[in-house]
């Protein structure tokens, strides 16, 4: 007789677990495919953004070729076709490439055009690294010419901790304050500098040639280095094929400016 109940029991037990089971079935198959769907979704959403970035990646390459053969023209049409990409850090980069081709027309016009494309360069921008590069080269565009709170404007945000150009910006504001008569400012400022740990090499050679230049009363000539500053190359370097080899860190800033991909 026990026997006999425990095998009506367990018939009962498995006739609510196959009850369960068709009841709860639907639900199970919906959700995997809900998490299928979803997985598909984010697949194509990453396949989408590679083909875009490869895209613009290879047009700013063929753009630099351009640059460097000399084809401004040529240059400035392919750049302003990927300043019109969907892939933010390749949009800024060529606003930024943009900017410089302006910069080196000279004319005031061109100048109020090239600050006007860094500011959309620092707005297009993913990261500070692309988008503090773009605000400097704005300041940089603007400092013989600006008045000095507006150039100070610009430059005091990127010389917080954190910021990947902050010890540029500060050279940067150094040569505005020299240039508005303000030594001593200046001299402080190349002093921070000439003893930054985290300052580049050439950074801390100019800033100690300048602290010499103020000390023996000559610091005119060195107003004369602001324009050559404002040839901060674009912080990207891109490979054959234009594979891009990612960000160039700040203190290859530094470097000589002959070393830059193009007219910035």
């Amino acid at each position: 007789m026990t026997d006999l109940f425990e095998e009506v029991e367990e018939q009962l037990r498995s006739d609510r677990y196959k009850a369960l089971a068709r009841k709860g079935a639907p639900w199970v198959i919906a959700a995997a495919a809900i998490a299928l769907i979803a997985a598909l979704g984010v697949w194509g959403w990453q396949q989408y953004n590679q083909q875009i970035t490869d895209k613009a990646s290879q047009e700013y390459a063929v753009a630099l070729t351009a640059l460097a053969q000399g084809d401004a023209a040529k240059a400035t049409q392919l750049f302003s076709d990927v300043s019109k990409s969907p892939s933010k850090a390749y949009r800024s980069l060529a606003l930024m490439q943009l900017g410089g081709l302006k910069i080196a027309h000279g004319m005031p016009d061109d100048i109020k055009a090239a600050v006007t494309l860094f500011d959309q360069a620092a707005s297009a921008a993913p990261d500070d690294m692309l988008g503090d590069a773009a605000r400097l080269k704005s300041a940089f565009a603007i400092l013989d010419t600006a008045p000095f709170a507006e150039v100070e404007g610009r430059l005091a945000p990127l010389m917080k901790d954190g910021r990947p150009y902050r010890v540029q910006a500060r050279e940067a504001l150094a040569f505005a304050k020299l240039m508005k008569g303000d030594s001593a400012g200046a001299r402080r400022d190349f002093v921070v500098i000439s003893q930054s740990l985290e300052a580049p090499d050439g950074a801390r050679q100019r800033a100690k040639a300048a602290m010499d230049l103020i000390d023996t009363g000559s610091a005119n000539g060195v107003a004369a280095t602001v324009k050559a500053a404002q040839a901060l190359p674009t912080p990207m370097l891109v490979g054959p094929g234009g594979v891009p080899m990612g960000l160039a860190p700040p203190e290859a800033q530094g470097q000589p400016q002959d070393q830059a991909p193009g007219p910035q």
